[in-house]
């Protein structure tokens, strides 16, 4: 049944909502939880550091190289064949990556689940735009980023207590019932198909170059600030070049780049995502050294406490999707971003003497942030293009959002290696550690001053552009 131009009941809008929410948090727990294994994992396996990383690393990788093809697969040929494949490849990468038996197989089971992953997350978010109107639209993506959040909130606490009585494997287990779950919940609950852009062509040579271009910037800002690292990210602004000049010669791109001509809304909120992400990423990264190596706390207890900014998020994005039905969802994420701001030049005093309640409440501002740009800022970019369009948006700002995130660590990493060097930080390094977290934080304070600028000028109406849907 083709159910693109005709609005969705409510049954299939719930439908939706408890198909999109489960995929995101089945798509969030376990990575979010796998930092917490790392250490054990390389024992069992026999793994250095740089394997390590590429098991942190290469889900990231896979998924935001592909994930804009696949948004633009989905518009062509379903949002939900696209989200149920995704769930299928997912599900059985965990399987793969649980059983692992080698560092090789167990990185590229990690390569499978980034595949799987850019597939859902660049289709769930579509659908729900779908098949909500657009006074309700935000109220429900409220509640599909507070399935990320809660992910992400569960993730470290249910990855350290697998850990320590099951072992790291059930970390990926723990994805095979919820995707079962995910994937029976598609099947028989979500009636209906949703493919705006159906007959239009993939840009396969642009989605060759798009994925290229983005693994230089992911993989380049990931070994920053070395000079390999400089020389592939500046590989990777050449190719952008390129990949502009050949996209506007194409009839059916994969990035229509007509779609950021003119629509201020789409651009700026795009870049908001970029910016917020990179500003914010590295926050928990940065504080979980400083737990450990300045206040002498364990991974569980620094874990613990890192919960308070995505358990905030958790409440506050279903309440700030609401308000941006209501009011202009611009200026609600720009006020959640200068939230972020605010706590982030409070980090910028961090010393040894820092209070664990001041700390918190700290995290408690940025996560109301967070909670508060996240949902209004997707509706903005979703309500501002054509629904054939819906889930190539939804790719571009995940990758936005996943860009954002490598950008970030690469900033905290990059000031670790000039404060601090190749040493181990031990009592004696203490002072430059510190030095470089707190200037850390002061790059981070400046990029989401400038974040709200990028939030604002996106225009003042409620919606910048208004399409059918």
């Amino acid at each position: 049944m083709e159910n693109t131009h005709v609005p969705a009941d409510k049954k299939t809008q719930t439908a939706a909502l408890i198909v999109s929410m489960i995929s995101a948090f089945f798509n969030t727990i376990g990575n979010s939880g796998l930092n917490i294994a790392l250490p054990v994992i390389g024992t069992d396996l026999n793994m250095d550091a740089v394997s390590l990383g590429w098991v942190a690393t290469a889900m990231l990788l896979s998924s935001t190289m592909l994930v804009v093809p696949f948004g633009r697969l989905a518009d062509i040929y379903g949002r939900k064949k696209m989200m149920v494949l995704g769930s299928i490849i997912f599900t059985f990468s965990s399987v793969f990556a649980a059983l692992a038996g080698t560092a090789v197989l167990l990185i590229s089971a990690r390569v499978m689940q980034g595949i799987g992953s850019a597939m859902i997350s660049g289709t769930g978010v579509a659908i729900l735009t779908s098949v909500f109107p657009q006074e309700r639209r935000g109220w429900a993506l409220g509640w599909n980023v507070s399935a990320v959040y809660l992910g992400l909130t569960a993730g470290p606490f249910v990855g350290g207590i697998l850990t320590e009585t099951l072992g790291w494997r059930w970390i990926f287990w723990i994805n095979v019932p919820l995707g079962i779950i995910a994937l029976i919940l598609l099947v028989l609950m979500l009636k209906g198909e949703w493919a705006d852009a159906k007959g239009e062509k993939l840009d396969i040579g642009g989605s060759i170059i798009l994925a290229l271009l983005i693994g230089c910037f992911v993989y380049g800002l990931s070994k920053m600030p070395s000079v390999t690292g400089g020389t592939i990210v500046a590989a990777g602004i050449i190719l952008l070049a390129f990949f502009i000049k050949y996209e506007e010669k194409q009839s059916s791109p994969v990035i229509d780049i007509k779609l950021f001509e003119g629509n201020a809304a789409f651009t700026f909120s795009n870049l908001a995502t970029l910016i917020h992400y990179s500003s914010s990423f590295a926050v928990s990264f940065l504080l979980s050294l400083y737990f450990q190596y300045i206040k002498g706390l364990t991974p569980v207890r620094a874990g613990i406490i890192l919960m308070a900014q995505p358990f905030v998020m958790v409440i506050v994005a279903p309440l700030a999707g609401r308000l941006s039905d209501k009011k202009n969802p611009g200026n609600v994420a720009s006020a959640g971003m200068a939230m972020t701001m605010t706590g982030l030049f409070l980090f910028t005093f961090l010393d040894s003497n820092t209070s664990i309640t001041w700390i918190i409440g700290c995290l408690i501002f940025i996560g109301a942030g967070l909670g508060l740009f996240s949902s209004p800022n997707t509706n903005a970019v979703m309500s501002a293009v054509e629904r054939r369009h819906y889930g190539l948006a939804s790719g571009i700002i995940g990758t936005m959002r996943q860009v954002g995130q490598m950008t970030g660590l690469a900033i905290g990493t990059m000031m670790l290696s000039i404060f601090v060097g190749h040493k181990q930080i031990t009592p004696a390094e203490n002072p430059e550690f510190l030095s470089a977290v707190r200037v850390s934080f002061m790059v981070f304070t400046c990029l989401c001053f400038l974040g709200i600028f990028a939030s604002l000028a996106r225009g003042k109406k409620k919606i910048s552009r208004q399409f059918p849907v």
